[in-house]
Order: C-alpha cells, then structure tokens, then sequence
C-alpha cells in the first residue's frame, strides 16, 4: 500500500477501528487476568489478530493502558456532563453505581480501575496520566460547582470548590471499589447512606434552592 493510500480518510477509518478493536480486547484481558497477567499475546487472540500487527499500533502493554486512560478521559467527561445535567444528582450517581455492580464493557470497570491504581504505583507514565486525567476532570467538575444555579451551576463560593470538589472524586472513587468488593450492595441502602453527605455539600437538584 502506497503512503497516500494508507492516508486516506478510508484507510485512517480503518485504522482507528483496528486501534479500538485492541484496545476494547486489552481491556477485557487486563479485567479478567489483570495488567500483569494478560500478555500482548492474548490480546491479540483476543482480538482475532496477529501479535505482530498488535505490536504494530502499541509498542507494548504500557501503551495500550495509556491508550485506555485517554480513552476513558473522555467518556468520563461526557458522562460527567450527563450527570450535572441530571436534576436527581445524587440519582445518577446511584445509577452509575449500579453499572459499575453489572460490571459493563462500556462503563468504568471496578476491576479495571482497581488494576490502574495498582499499575500507577510502578509505572512513572501511568501514574502521571492518571494525575493528568484527575486533573482534568476535577476541574471541569469545579467549574460545574462554580456556575451559578441560573447558569445550570451550584453557585458554590471559590472557598469551597476545591475541598467539595475532591470530596466528591472521593466518593465516586470509594463507590467504584464497593462495587467492586459488593456487587449485591443495596442500592437503597446506599441512598440513605449518601443522602445526608450529598446534602451537606450542597449537591441539591440542579436549579432549585437549598432552602
């Protein structure tokens, strides 16, 4: 094949669907036999590729995770979108929670999650990725909290943003390992558990008042 050929809008079409194709296999692999335990090349059977032409969009494992953080860097921010627009904030964080319990291939996996952390504490470039996508997402979360409610914000003062902001990181990151650790938790439960919580930071159904 030709440079030009392979730079066709056809060609990089393809390419970006084969890229997807191992990235949705590693993932599957990294889940079922971790990071350390999936090979590149049981992903490429995984795949239904060669371990060459695997090697030909990654470089290695390392890659592929960095791959998946970017990945998943962005749906985080659409879902993050989806769940300020929520007028049941508290609701669709419940409703997040219950993905994570069925474990689904499109949401963030617990066991995935839990196998990123435990990769960021060796690996210097996954570990800086993972603060780089924190980041990221902290901050457009804050400027959520920051908009004014007659904007679709909280109005909560720039003295606070930041401690309620990373309160709430910390939950959604603590939910991700319940579920992980408690598929069966009740999700009622766990209501009244975070009612009072998500009260008192003020995170109320958007535009209306806390009074």
């Amino acid at each position: 094949m030709t440079a030009a050929r392979r730079h066709t809008p056809a060609a990089r079409a393809r390419a970006e669907t084969q890229r997807e194709r191992i990235l949705d296999a590693a993932q599957k692999c990294f889940i079922e036999r971790g990071f350390r335990g999936a090979s590149m090349a049981q992903i490429a059977q995984t795949a239904a590729i060669s371990v060459g032409l695997a090697y030909r969009y990654f470089d290695g494992k390392d890659a592929i995770m960095l791959a998946i953080i970017a990945r998943q860097l962005e749906a985080k921010r659409a879902r993050i979108d989806q769940l300020c627009a929520e007028a049941d904030f508290l609701g669709a964080v419940l409703e997040r929670f219950r993905v994570w319990q069925r474990g689904l291939a499109d949401a963030m996996n617990p066991a995935l999650f839990l196998e990123m952390s435990a990769e960021a504490t060796r690996s210097p470039r996954i570990a800086e990725a993972i603060r780089t996508s924190d980041a990221l997402l902290k901050a457009e979360f804050e400027s959520w909290l920051l908009r004014e409610r007659r904007e679709g914000g909280l109005g909560i003062g720039a003295q606070d943003v930041q401690a309620r902001g990373l309160l709430v990181q910390c939950l959604f990151e603590g939910l991700l390992v319940r579920a992980a650790r408690d598929p069966d938790q009740d999700v009622a439960v766990l209501r009244r558990a975070l009612e009072p919580v998500f009260s008192a930071l003020g995170l109320v159904p958007d535009g209306h008042d806390r009074s």
